[in-house]
């Protein structure tokens, strides 16, 4: 088989990868900045290249363009350290969501500001005793004439602080069986009754954010998709969110400038380099898999839990490079590495846990049966 890229993709690899390179002289951070990397002026600067939308349908105002591109561009700014957080859960998530199930007028008010890299979105899932099970959603919007009213609160909620918009999950039928009854809608973060609370975590970033909703009106005209349809919406989200290459790539530029400083001539740091290597050659065809469409249902699972288990891999092995100087959070190479090795156990924990992911795999693609009750129960030592 040819895995070689076509001339056009190689001339688009290099002039996203020399973009990104660019932009990331400018970044505070470049090791997760799809998450971090927060800066608009940037979002404008892809638009204006076409790096928004680009596979969205031309009738849209996308371009139209095929999966493989969108993945060159992004895989080259990520692995880059540009910083892409401000556009990237509108362009990756939201979008492609209202182009599925969105009425036409939210297409028409939502999509543009999207593509232009002025509108910034969160996702509103995780809540407190809830996080990976979406069943567990507790947040209530009741219906009110021509509203719902939301009451309740989301956590580790990314980027809320900086967003323009939540796209919310809430149960909107409490009586309805635990997968059912849930809705989404459209919530606008400058709204009264909505309180943002960054979470500041172990290395000082403040991304991940609390959200209250206090009774907030949102118009009924903001429901996306089915009333009480949610979970089957959720399950298509899931598809854009566990199999992308900011999966794989959060930690790669720091691969990067600690592989040179490797002790190569120490067979096991060559073994190690070798599986990474090979790591990120596989990682990468399970992307491509899911860009393609060649995938199975729901093996996003599959590809978000080898990914992200690679990437705290990938954290270790930078900080065995430096060695001692992996302690030190200081400004420069070692600062980074100690950042990312803390950072590095949330991989596997948001967009869904590895452990909920392999439940998926074992139950909905492998078709495993569930343990029983008596296989569950702990035995005797």
């Amino acid at each position: 088989m040819d895995y070689r890229l076509s001339d056009e993709l190689l001339e688009l690899q290099a002039d996203a990868l020399e973009v990104g390179r660019a932009a990331a002289t400018q970044a505070n951070v470049t090791e997760d900045t799809w998450m971090v990397g927060h800066d608009r002026s940037f979002s404008v600067e892809l638009a204006e290249r076409g790096w928004l939308g680009m596979t969205w349908p031309v009738e849209f105002g996308g371009g139209g363009r095929p999966p493989i591109e969108r993945f060159i561009v992004f895989e080259a700014l990520i692995s880059s350290g540009a910083p892409v957080a401000a556009s990237w859960f509108a362009d990756r998530q939201m979008g492609p969501t209202m182009l599925q199930f969105g009425t036409p007028e939210q297409q028409r008010k939502y999509l543009p500001p999207i593509l232009d890299g002025t509108s910034a979105w969160a996702i509103g899932m995780s809540e407190p005793d809830a996080g990976s099970n979406v069943a567990g959603i507790r947040t209530r919007a009741e219906r009110d004439g021509d509203d719902f009213r939301v009451t309740g609160q989301k956590i580790w909620t990314s980027g809320a602080a900086t967003a323009d918009f939540i796209y919310l999950i809430a149960r909107t039928d409490p009586d309805a069986p635990p997968h059912k009854g849930l809705s989404e809608l459209i919530v606008d973060l400058h709204s009264p009754g909505v309180t943002i609370e960054p979470i500041t975590d172990i290395v000082g970033d403040r991304h991940f954010c609390e959200v209250y909703f206090d009774d907030v009106v949102v118009p009924a005209e903001n429901l996306v998709g089915e009333l009480n349809g949610s979970f089957g919406q959720v399950m298509r989200q899931m598809e854009h969110e566990r199999g992308g290459i900011d999966r794989l790539v959060s930690n790669k530029r720091l691969f990067d400038d600690c592989r040179p400083l490797a002790d190569t001539t120490r067979p096991l740091v060559r073994q190690e380099l070798a599986a990474l290597e090979t790591g990120y050659r596989i990682g990468r065809l399970m992307v491509l898999r899911e860009v393609l469409g060649q995938a199975p249902k729901q093996f996003s699972a599959a590809t978000k839990t080898f990914c992200t288990e690679f990437e705290q891999r990938v954290a270790a092995f930078c900080a065995s490079v430096l060695g001692p100087d992996a302690m030190l959070a200081e400004p420069g190479l070692s600062g980074r590495v100690s950042r990312n090795l803390c950072y590095a156990t949330a991989y596997t924990i948001m967009g869904g846990t590895s452990q909920i992911l392999r439940n998926i795999l074992g139950e909905r693609v492998l078709g495993l049966p569930r343990p029983s009750v008596s296989e569950q129960a702990p035995r005797p030592i």
